[in-house]
């Protein structure tokens, strides 16, 4: 099976598929993000597009995951922001056309809780990063996100993209246990300790923001 996690920028995706990996004996995680990163930087910055417009971009995520499929035999999970109808198609609805049975779950939250989340991601999380006044600097980084909040959560609240998970107030291993019951899965037991998570949401955090 595979569960392709989709969402604004910011709606916790990677953290929900994280904790799903760390819950789904023999999961595995493929981001294709990683893909079309590698696709920008061949492209001059000053007219760098979003990397899905690329056709090959779209063709290939599929080829990748069709293969893995097809020779993994436990879950994919794929965190993945997918927002024009027809890319949706072409991903999503065509790996369904293959023969693969695609679990597809698109996290929604208000958008000031999204701006919050994006806002509390790297150096602007916490406290402390309000007191130093990093927040701002936060934000400024995740300026290209913050201006597609509104416009994503349209799109992704159309019946196309359900099943929808409002996540305003749920934690992150909420997430993923309504993300696994939507899927007709059941997770191990998770990690009750507070540190140990607030650990590993940082540690999630910093590798997804790293070097693109």
């Amino acid at each position: 099976m595979l569960i392709w996690v989709n969402g604004t920028f910011g709606a916790g995706k990677t953290h929900t598929v994280a904790e799903l990996h760390r819950r789904l004996a023999g999961s595995l995680i493929v981001d294709p993000e990683q893909v079309g990163y590698g696709m920008q930087r061949l492209v001059p910055p000053s007219y760098r597009p979003d990397f899905q417009e690329f056709v090959s971009w779209r063709t290939g995520v599929v080829e990748v995951l069709d293969m893995i499929l097809q020779r993994h035999d436990g879950h994919v999970l794929v965190p993945m922001t997918v927002t024009d109808r027809r890319y949706f198609d072409e991903t999503v609805g065509r790996l369904r056309r293959i023969g693969h049975d695609v679990r597809h779950v698109t996290l929604l939250a208000a958008p000031e809780k999204i701006v919050a989340r994006l806002a509390a991601r790297g150096l602007g999380g916490g406290r402390l990063a309000d007191a130093l006044g990093l927040r701002r600097l936060a934000l400024r980084r995740e300026q290209w996100a913050v201006e597609r909040v509104i416009t994503n959560l349209e799109r992704l609240s159309a019946p196309d993209f359900a099943e929808h998970l409002t996540t305003d107030h749920l934690t992150v291993p909420q997430v993923a246990a309504q993300v696994a019951a939507a899927c007709g899965l059941e997770l191990a037991a998770g990690d009750a300790g507070r540190v140990r998570r607030a650990v590993r949401r940082t540690r999630t955090t910093w590798e997804h923001l790293g070097p693109r």
